[in-house]
């Protein structure tokens, strides 16, 4: 495994020097992981719902193909900004939804719940991007690392590469987002 790590980010360097053929080789090597992030994120969704994973995996592919306004630099980038693309088209998905429904009560939700099951995923999703969205605003540097390990499935050392942090910020860290997530969530 670390071993294609190695190979995603010397891929991407490629792709920054303009690389077609890189582009070609890049997507078998992340489409499985991309893949099982998507399906994490659409298991909560109801069954026949218009949002597969496949279908999600496939719309941040068409964000992610013009690479050259990207720039990504190694593995954990380039699921950092899948992460955040996925994020950002369910959080829009659901809103589409939630609007045509015009309101509905929401109910409180833990972070750890509030995307891998419940009976309104919609309305959850929306509350998650709502209270990270209210993280981001007091701690842009805790929104990060959370999209990053909760949304993109980073290990604490991923993620300390990204943001360029010690490891055990970003632990500290994410120990805190976690706690304030979970108060906003429950109010």
């Amino acid at each position: 495994m670390e071993e294609s790590h190695g190979e995603i980010t010397q891929l991407l360097v490629e792709i920054n020097n303009g690389s077609r053929d890189a582009e070609a080789r890049l997507m078998p090597l992340v489409y499985d992981e991309l893949r099982r992030l998507a399906a994490h994120y659409v298991r909560g969704e109801q069954p026949g719902n218009s949002l597969q994973a496949t279908a999600l995996v496939h719309e941040v592919y068409l964000r992610l193909v013009d690479w050259r306004n990207v720039n990504l630099k190694c593995r954990g980038h380039l699921f950092g900004v899948a992460a955040q693309m996925m994020r950002r088209i369910l959080v829009d998905h659901a809103r589409a939804k939630f609007a045509a429904k015009r309101g509905g009560s929401r109910q409180q939700i833990s972070l750890d719940d509030a995307l891998v099951y419940s009976e309104q995923p919609s309305e959850e999703i929306l509350a998650v991007d709502e209270a990270l969205t209210r993280l981001a605003e007091w701690d842009p540097d805790q929104a990060r690392i959370v999209e990053l390990m909760f949304f993109g499935g980073l290990t604490a050392d991923e993620t300390a590469q990204v943001v360029n942090t010690s490891v055990s910020k970003v632990k500290r860290d994410w120990n805190m987002a976690k706690a304030w997530l979970y108060k906003e969530l429950n109010r």
